[in-house]
C-alpha cells in the first residue's frame, strides 16, 4: 500500500505543479482563451493565488516525505488539495462544465486516498 501511496502521491504532485505553473506563469486571458474559461469569473490575484496554492501542494506532497523533515505535511498538503478541488468541482458545476467536474472529482478521490492513507494506517 505504501508503494500505491507514492505513486499516487507523485501523479497528484506532477498534475498539480504543471497545472499550477501554467497559472503562474501566463496571464489570465491567456488562460481564459486556452480553454480555462472560469478565470474570467476571477481576478488575476485570485487565479495567481490558485495557482501558488497548487505549486505549494503539489511540493507538499512529496518534499516532506523525501527528505523525512515534517512529513505530516504529506496528508495536510493532501487534504488541501482535495479542499481545492470541491471550490473547483463547485465553480465548474455553476458553469455546467460536466467534463471538468469529472477530472475535479477524480483529483479529489485521489487527494483523500493520500490523505487518509498518511493521516491513518500508513503514515510515516
Amino acid at each position: 500500500m505504501n508503494v500505491a501511496l507514492w505513486i499516487v502521491a507523485g501523479v497528484l504532485a506532477a498534475a498539480f505543479l504543471g497545472a499550477g505553473l501554467m497559472k503562474l506563469a501566463q496571464p489570465r486571458k491567456k488562460l481564459a482563451e486556452s480553454g480555462m474559461g472560469w478565470t474570467e469569473e476571477f481576478s488575476d490575484g485570485a487565479v495567481k493565488g490558485i495557482g501558488a496554492l497548487e505549486v505549494l501542494g503539489a511540493l507538499g506532497l512529496i518534499l516532506p516525505a523525501v527528505f523525512d523533515v515534517a512529513t505530516v505535511l504529506v496528508p495536510l498538503a493532501a487534504t488541501g488539495l482535495a479542499l481545492l478541488m470541491v471550490g473547483a468541482a463547485v465553480t465548474h458545476a455553476r458553469r455546467r462544465e460536466s467534463s471538468n467536474i469529472v477530472v475535479n472529482l477524480v483529483l479529489l478521490a485521489l487527494a483523500v486516498f493520500v490523505a487518509w492513507g498518511r493521516f491513518g494506517p500508513y503514515a510515516f
